[in-house]
Formats: C-alpha cells, sequence, structure tokens
C-alpha cells in the first residue's frame, strides 16, 4: 500500500471588510499550517487570482492549478489543487461547474446564490507507486437544492473522469456529515462513483474539535461542514481537525483544515 497524507483548507477570500484578518495579515500564517502538515496533496477553497500566487510563492514544493469560478479564467474565487511534485505528477486535469451545463464557465446551478466549481485531477505516482484522482469542491452556501444536486452530478462526472482509479473527493461542502448532499454521495444505491465518510470509516479516532469554522478567535460549535470522501479502495488511517493558531493566538482561516492520512492499492 501507499501512504499519502492529504490537507482540504478553506483559507477565505480576500476582503478589505476582515480589517486586521485580511489576506496581507494571514497569508504567511496560512502557509505555516501547510508546511507544518507537509501533505502530498493539498486542496485549497476560496482563494482570489493574488491569493493563489501568494500560495504558489511560499509553497514552491507544490504544483498548484485551478482555475477561478467566473466566466473569466482568473475571476472570482478559485478552488485549486496542490500537489508536491516529488511525489505525483497531474497527468489531466479538469473544471467542473456545478450546474446543469458543467462545462460552461461561470453557469450558476439550481438556486445557488454563485457560480460553484470543482477541480479534479489525475495523479500518477512519481515512482509509479499509485494512480489516483483527487476532486477539490466547494459547494453553495445558500442553495440546499444545488448541494444536493451537486453532489449527484459529482458522482457521475468523476465515474467517467476516473475510469475506474481510486477516487479523494474533499472540500468545503457547507452542510454537515448528516446532510442530504454527504447522504448522497454515500448512497449505495444512487448512480455513479460511491463514497465513504472517511471520518465515519477511519481506523483510529477522530481527532481535533467537532467543527471546522471559527470566528478568528473562538471555535463555533456544530459547523463541521469541511469533509474528506473517499472510495473504497482507498484505506482511512486517521483523520484530524486542526485547531492551529497563529502567533498572535487566532485562526488564519475562518476554517479549520483537515488532514487525512490515507493508502492507496498499488
Amino acid at each position: 500500500m501507499t501512504a499519502l497524507r492529504l490537507l482540504t483548507y478553506n483559507v477565505r477570500y480576500d476582503t478589505p471588510e476582515d480589517g486586521d484578518r485580511a489576506w496581507d495579515h494571514r497569508r504567511d500564517a496560512v502557509a505555516d499550517v501547510v508546511r507544518s502538515y507537509d501533505p502530498d496533496i493539498v486542496g485549497f477553497q476560496e482563494p482570489l487570482a493574488h491569493q493563489l500566487a501568494d500560495l504558489r510563492e511560499r509553497l514552491p514544493q507544490y504544483r498548484i492549478v485551478g482555475r477561478g469560478r467566473a466566466a473569466s479564467p482568473d475571476e472570482g474565487e478559485h478552488v485549486p489543487v496542490g500537489v508536491r511534485t516529488d511525489r505525483f505528477e497531474i497527468v489531466d486535469r479538469e473544471t467542473v461547474w456545478l450546474s446543469p451545463t458543467p462545462d460552461e464557465p461561470g453557469s450558476v446551478g439550481w438556486d445557488a446564490d454563485l457560480p460553484r466549481i470543482a477541480t479534479c485531477v489525475r495523479l500518477r505516482g512519481e515512482r509509479a507507486d499509485a494512480a489516483l484522482v483527487h476532486c477539490n469542491v466547494h459547494l453553495d452556501h445558500r442553495g440546499e437544492r444545488a448541494r444536493l444536486e451537486s453532489a449527484a452530478l459529482l458522482r457521475r462526472r468523476l465515474e467517467s473522469f476516473a475510469d475506474g482509479d481510486p477516487v479523494i473527493l474533499s472540500g468545503d461542502f457547507n452542510c454537515e456529515a448528516d446532510a442530504p448532499p454527504i447522504r448522497r454521495l454515500v448512497d449505495a444505491d444512487a448512480p455513479g462513483v460511491q463514497f465513504s465518510d472517511a471520518r465515519a470509516v477511519a481506523a483510529e479516532p477522530v481527532a481535533g474539535p467537532g467543527t471546522t469554522r471559527n470566528d478568528y478567535d473562538s471555535l463555533l460549535d456544530g459547523l463541521e461542514i469541511d469533509h474528506v470522501l473517499v472510495t473504497s479502495d482507498v484505506g482511512v488511517e486517521r483523520v484530524e481537525t486542526c485547531a492551529d493558531r497563529d502567533d498572535g493566538g487566532r485562526f488564519p482561516s475562518d476554517h479549520l483544515p483537515v488532514v487525512a492520512e490515507l493508502t492507496l492499492p498499488e
């Protein structure tokens, strides 16, 4: 088996409304968190183009790919995937708009408030030790139907894109594990790729807080909305919600990162 570490992290988009928690004050701390866990694969949610440039500059060991969710590739929030170049090579990738027209840039689906995307990459181990697909996603924060339809779309789309390879689906789902979108993704009778919730099948007890949201200073209870899901051929050793704080005692983002220790068949 091949071991790998995956991290998913909503880094919050840059907005002047955040004052002393705006991106310029947080970007080094966000990069420090990623470096401290040293994941093989990292999925970010919400960075704008200039934030993505900052992450690439601070994390040169990763090839980070992904476009913005608007019609223009550099506009809007991105949902990029970073891959350690000494572990994996990206051999294929696609952006999927979570809408009835998934190949139409900027399209908005169902009752969603905004365009939403998933970034999917096919990876090959640098030492030919693994092949897999990782899909990084950010579901809509308001549209209940959009989240459910997006889950169904992802199952169908990933069945074609993965073509039988192991799949890891992770990101900000804007819902908890017992919500309809997650239930749709793990449903054995639904069409497309079937997933398991990594927290539910992990070999070790889940570590860290029972929430993935905060207000920079304190945890916000009952909002475990960032998840890692896997197909049955991906083993889950451990999942941790990470509550790292910066030197000033504050969280670097309004989400906590989630780290999963996984194994892949060779």
